[in-house]
């Protein structure tokens, strides 16, 4: 496997992505969890009722920041996922865009998440999911 498509070579283009963030968020972000699998796991597919796992390249899983409560019981971390095989499949049929563009692009979306925002706020101000 090409060493820029492998697990390690997504796991740095994300943290790339994250160290890009202008403070206080760059800050904020460090607390989250960062997952490369090559594929959603099956149990977040069924729960989100997706069939096709190319269908996900990313998924933020936590408590948004604007919901958190210092009277909440600890939760266990927040996680950002990114899965290989379907943002692969993305950068190969899009073919406009390189990898680590994709790959930053998807991390900064699913820490958009984290912030608070919803897909419609992201689409609002980003016109690359249209």
């Amino acid at each position: 496997m090409s060493e820029t498509l492998n697990i390690a070579a997504f796991e740095r283009y994300a943290r790339a992505a994250v160290e890009q963030f202008p403070e206080p968020f760059r800050t904020l972000a460090a607390a989250v969890v960062l997952r490369v699998e090559d594929w959603p796991p099956e149990n977040i597919l069924h729960e989100m009722q997706i069939a096709e796992p190319l269908e996900l390249t990313g998924l933020y899983e936590g408590i948004p920041i604007t919901e958190k409560s210092v009277s909440d019981p600890a939760p266990l971390p927040d996680t950002i996922w990114l899965f290989r095989e379907p943002i692969l499949d993305e950068w190969r049929n899009r073919g406009d865009v390189d990898l680590e563009t994709l790959v930053a692009h998807v991390t900064v979306h699913e820490f958009a998440h984290h912030f608070g925002w919803s897909d419609n706020d992201i689409a609002k101000i980003d016109q690359w999911w249209l």
